[in-house]
């Protein structure tokens, strides 16, 4: 049995980024885009898998990566990936494997960690580093409202 333990985000963040000063300004704005998230995610109940990952890459562009050195885009059946770089020649870094919110057959959760989202999500790890790319920092596992960060 794997052991599996979680961590809240102020337990898992770097200790460094405890530290760094936030402006009123860009927290605002953070709030209002992720606000807007959210209610787009509300509404959305019933659409598709390939709908809710419109507002998720949005919702990235518009704030961690709006200064477009990083690409977020699928990546051959990848859900989203963030490249290194502004196109899809850099390599992946970030792997984003996201099921339709209510999908609970396929979604990890504490209790149930090896569900299809998992297997998954290592399967295109695995092709990844078999393209000699070794430079992928997180998995993501989402249903758009949870995040487990891998």
């Amino acid at each position: 049995m794997i052991n599996f333990h979680t961590k809240t985000v102020r337990q898992g963040i770097n200790k460094a980024y405890l530290k760094v000063a936030i402006k009123r300004a860009d927290l605002d704005a953070f709030k209002e885009k992720a606000t807007i998230y959210l209610n787009n995610l509300e509404q959305a109940e019933g659409e598709s898998e390939e709908h809710f990952k419109g507002y998720l890459k949005d919702f990235l562009q518009n704030t961690f990566y709006s200064n477009a050195e990083k690409l977020v885009n699928t990546s051959d059946r990848i859900d989203l990936a963030i490249y290194s770089g502004k196109s899809t020649s850099s390599s992946v870094d970030v792997i984003i494997e996201a099921k339709r919110p209510g999908n609970k057959a396929e979604m990890i959760s504490k209790e149930k960690l090896n569900q299809k989202a998992l297997q998954e999500a290592l399967h295109y790890y695995f092709d990844e580093r078999e393209k000699g790319n070794d430079s992928i920092k997180q998995v993501v596992i989402t249903n758009y409202t949870e995040f487990f960060i891998f």
